[in-house]
């Protein structure tokens, strides 16, 4: 049998830590503030961002929500990110992504304060990480790498000298997650595999894990799959279910895979609660620095 990666159950264990350290910091007069900004109406958007609240909640976190239309400008939303960099209330935030096609969202995530980038995406923070083959890194790590790190550690799978195919190069996780499984310490061999790629099946067929975040539904197929090979699903899609009359959200592995695999992470349920929870905790860890609490500050 397979094992569940389960993120859930990982996440509120993170989460029981994280909110004992908010606690402390309480103590402290310290309440660490997580902002996000949503720019338009989009509803799996407006359900992430609201399950990001309902995190802060749990663990003690202030949450500092900011929303413009989907016509806002460019400029409208840099508005949003001066004052977000200036309130002393905010300890860190995101700008959820993706951003309506006429922002340019470069431009936006660079105008982000560096330490107070929650997401760990900002030009400077994804430069120390380039920088940083071994050691510890005391920047904001992107979230969802981090999170796939996190689960796969939680149930003991070793990395070290293990190939790893990722598929999908999107800056989330397919462009930032070979940096963070090739340092010294995790590893593991990458080949990153992206719409140019010939042969793609073959590449995962040769992979000890295989990380899929290209959003295309069930797109990592069982014949593709090396038996007791780790199936990390990181792509959303959602398709109508026709027996339920209702969308609902399927992962870029199918079903199927799991049956050879030998542990896979359930989507949804698998790398999005550890995404939220490496969120949270990259904001916590920086009100930590801030506090003089933490030994990297």
């Amino acid at each position: 049998m397979a094992i569940v990666l389960d993120g859930k159950k990982v996440a509120g264990q993170i989460k029981a830590d994280l909110a004992s350290r908010v606690a402390g910091l309480a103590r402290m007069g310290v309440v660490p503030g997580l902002g996000t900004l949503l720019v338009g109406g989009d509803p799996g958007s407006m359900k992430y961002v609201e399950g990001k609240h309902r995190d802060c909640e749990e663990v003690g976190i202030a949450s500092i929500r900011r929303q413009l239309p989907a016509t806002a400008t460019t400029e409208d939303v840099l508005a949003v990110v001066r004052d977000l960099n200036e309130d002393p209330a905010c300890t860190g935030y995101i700008i959820q992504l993706p951003l309506p096609a006429h922002i340019d969202s470069n431009a936006i995530i660079s105008a982000i304060d560096p330490v107070k980038d929650a997401d760990g995406m900002h030009p400077y923070n994804l430069g120390e990480l380039v920088l940083h083959v071994r050691g510890d890194i005391t920047t904001p790590l992107p979230c969802t790498p981090r999170g796939v790190l996190a689960l796969l550690d939680a149930y003991g799978i070793e990395l070290a000298g293990r190939n790893v195919c990722v598929l999908g190069r999107g800056i989330t996780i397919g462009r930032t997650i070979g940096l963070m499984l090739t340092r010294s310490g995790v590893d593991a061999t990458v080949t990153l595999c992206h719409t140019g790629t010939r042969n793609v099946e073959e590449h995962i067929r040769r992979a000890d894990v295989v990380i899929a975040a290209v959003g295309v539904a069930g797109f990592v197929q069982m014949e593709h799959v090396k038996p007791g090979a780790v199936l990390i699903d990181v792509g959303v899609s959602r398709v109508f279910d026709e027996q339920a009359g209702r969308m609902r959200i399927v992962g870029d592995v199918d079903s199927r895979a799991h049956a050879v695999a030998g542990a896979y992470s359930p989507n949804p349920g698998g790398v999005g609660p550890m995404t939220r929870a490496m969120l949270l905790a990259n904001v916590v860890e920086q009100a930590e620095r801030m506090a003089g609490i933490r030994e990297d500050s």
